[in-house]
């Protein structure tokens, strides 16, 4: 079975095979992402619109859809050109008026003949204390009351597409749905009491009350199982792909993680002990490990990742680590080498700035075997880096990594261990969706000695007052940030904010003092500006949000952020923890400018609360939506039509637990489930997965 299975090429034909559907629709469509039918099914109504008969518009309270039947009054055409063109009409009990503008008379006056009876279906609204129809969707002779349906769908609409083209276009999909076979686990779709595939479509786009539209509703939630089914299946299959790849048995000695525990001012938390121990027995394995280290800022991963690195080494094999920026392989090369020295490895550094000779002696040391940790941005993946003996390469993964990218990854030869590390506490639905390939480990203890961050917010009213408590803690050799806002997308006005801000700190906190970083400076006047502030030279760093990266100043114990209220709660959160690295208690001031509209305080609120990421990270999921969440361009999520990732978290950990075990018991998907599977796969348009299936 190497083609898209023959029931679903209806489903993948051109829109233009719908009744109603001409190029010029379907070029319209396509602006909702709707391409070919299958697109259409899955384009659920998000609402309905009860049009069931009733006796009277009496007691009902406008505005209001009704379909009543009435008796036709006189005819009032408007008084000047284009006006509003009203015709008299009773029900059983109560009268209203139907108006009509830019309408012809006589066509009126043909639809809708005095003293005739009629079935009128449409918006009631008070006008002026009166009841009238503006422009029925329906006014039709009582023999064809059949032609109005009981209870209408209503779609997401595009301009120059209307609910009656879809509901067209719809209902002729319906008719011809194939009958798939059954890829979800019998047991499970008996439980939940989802109908079948095609009866789930069916009914979705024939809702009879408001419960249908519902995520809830089981032709729903069946049809968001699939999205989710087949999300988790292709992820599995790039798992199990992985760990076909042959790996090694990566087994430690304790010698050399021994040493640095005995160096350490601290003792571990449990979770760090977890974690690596996680870590240990994924790399003794003879299959690749492919493991996610999540961990609030502060919660210590890079002594675990170090850890994982030394038992690389004690292996007799040696480890890389990477960075996404210069600057942050740096800061990892100082945050390491203490550790390294205590152990007794070697520890270098690659980047783009080695060059000639210099590079050239790294470069022939790592391939004698001579370095045994190497720490590095992309330039490590050059052809001309050889390693003696790769076992680990551990990623810190500011920015997303794609699942694609961690293949590359793995095809970088030999059977090389990977450990992705993720400062972004992120909660466990969307850990799933983006990394449902890979096995997490999760560090949500804070380690010892680290002080927590008073948080206070202020309105801008009060900026004297935070300068002159900036001031005051600068006399005591504090360091602070300033992080301004990013005003409307435009770089331009970003840019003048930031300058405004730094002259007038500069002129109250004197020249030398203040420093000033944004995202339009070349990168090395950027990394010299950095510098200046890590070495204590500049007391005050004014920036717009570059500085959320990494930076570790220790000695930097004030966080300003203005307008606060503007910013995501997962970057507010990622820019706090700047501060609080040393040994001085810190504070985060949140500077607002009023009035704060509820949901900017009901996140400085939850900021202010609390330090635990997660705790934070679920609030944002819940406020913003998993799309922006992440920043749905590069965020490496999915994009599902039906399922919300929001608010069925529970369905997105069954498909995984499903998938996982469907392929552990039919890797190449050939049993009966096996090639229904294939199929939800082919109409999910997964063609990757279909690809791994084939290759394997």
């Amino acid at each position: 079975m190497t083609g898209r299975p023959e029931a679903l090429f209806p489903l993948f034909a051109a829109l233009e095979t719908l009744g109603g559907v001409g190029p010029k629709t379907a070029k319209l469509m396509s602006q909702l992402g709707i391409e070919r039918p299958r697109d259409l099914a899955l384009h659920l109504p998000y609402a309905l619109v009860d049009r069931r008969r009733r006796a009277t518009i009496k007691g009902a309270t406008p505005p209001v859809t009704l379909t009543v039947t009435v008796t036709v009054g006189a005819h009032r055409p408007p008084r000047t050109k284009g006006g509003a063109y009203r015709i008299h009409v009773e029900d059983t009990e109560a009268d209203f008026q139907l108006v009509y503008f830019h309408a012809r008379g006589d066509y009126l006056k043909r639809l809708l003949p005095e003293g005739a009876r009629r079935v009128v279906s449409g918006k009631l609204e008070i006008f002026d204390g009166a009841a009238q129809m503006v422009h029925p969707d329906y006014a039709v002779p009582e023999a064809d009351a059949q032609d109005i349906p009981e209870v209408e769908p209503v779609y997401h609409l595009t301009a120059g597409v209307t609910q009656k083209t879809l509901f067209k276009a719809t209902r002729h999909i319906l008719d011809g749905l194939p009958d798939l076979p059954e890829w979800i686990d019998p047991a499970l779709k008996a439980r939940e009491g989802w109908p079948d595939w095609s009866d789930s479509v069916r009914q979705a786009h024939a809702p009879r009350e408001l419960g249908d539209v519902m995520a809830t509703a089981p032709a729903r939630a069946r049809i968001a199982y699939d999205e989710l089914l087949a999300h988790q299946l292709t992820l599995s299959l790039a798992r199990v792909r992985l760990r076909k790849a042959k790996g090694r048995e990566t087994r430690g000695t304790d010698r050399l993680q021994a040493r640095v525990r005995a160096e350490l001012p601290y003792q571990m938390t449990g979770a760090q002990v977890r974690s690596i121990a996680e870590i240990a027995g994924d790399m003794a394995q003879p299959v690749r490990m492919n493991r996610l280290l999540q961990g609030d800022v502060g919660a210590g991963k890079t002594l675990v990742a170090f850890m994982a690195l030394l038992i690389a080494v004690e292996a007799g094999g040696q480890g890389v680590m990477m960075a996404p920026t210069e600057i942050l392989a740096r800061q990892h090369l100082e945050g390491l080498q203490p550790l390294a020295e205590s152990a007794g490895v070697v520890l270098e550094i690659l980047t783009g700035r080695d060059k000639g000779a210099e590079r050239r002696a790294k470069l022939e040391a790592l391939a004698r075997g001579d370095i045994h940790i190497l720490v590095g941005t992309h330039a490590v993946f050059q052809k001309d880096v050889a390693f003696h003996d790769l076992r680990l390469a551990v990623i810190d993964e500011q920015h997303r990594f794609g699942v694609s990218q961690r293949l590359e990854l793995g095809r970088k030869g030999a059977a090389v261990d990977v450990l992705v590390m993720t400062a972004t506490p992120i909660p466990r639905s969307l850990s799933l969706a983006q990394y449902g390939d890979m096995d997490i480990s999760v560090l949500d203890e804070k380690p010892p000695g680290r002080k927590p961050i008073t948080t206070a917010v202020v309105s801008t009213e009060r900026m004297d007052e935070v300068i002159s408590h900036m001031r005051r803690a600068i006399d005591d050799g504090r360091q602070c940030y300033w992080v301004c806002p990013l005003v409307e997308e435009s770089e331009h006005l970003d840019l003048t904010a930031a300058q405004e801000r730094f002259k007038r700190l500069r002129a109250v906190l004197g020249e030398g003092v203040v420093g000033l970083v944004h995202g339009q400076m070349p990168p090395a006047e950027k990394d010299a500006a950095m510098a200046r502030f890590q070495a204590g030279e500049t007391k005050v760093l004014v920036a717009t949000t570059v500085i959320e990266v990494g930076v570790n100043v220790p000695n930097a114990s004030i966080m300003v952020i203005e307008r606060a209220e503007i910013f995501g709660l997962a970057q507010l959160h990622q820019l706090r923890g700047r501060v609080g690295r040393g040994e001085a208690q810190s504070t985060c001031l949140l500077m607002y400018q009023p009035p704060l509209n509820e949901g900017g305080r009901r996140r400085l609120e939850v900021l202010r609360d609390t330090e635990d990421g997660f705790r934070i990270a679920e609030t944002d999921l819940e406020m913003r939506g998993a799309g922006d969440l992440i920043g749905t361009a590069q965020s490496g999520l999915p994009r599902f039509r039906v399922a919300d990732l929001e608010r069925q978290a529970g369905l997105m950990a069954t498909a995984q637990k499903d998938a996982r075990k469907l392929l552990d018991a039919d890797p190449q998907l050939k049993s009966e489930r096996g090639r229904a599977a294939r199929t939800l796969l082919w109409l999910m348009s997964q063609e990757d997965a279909i690809r791994l299936i084939s290759v394997g």
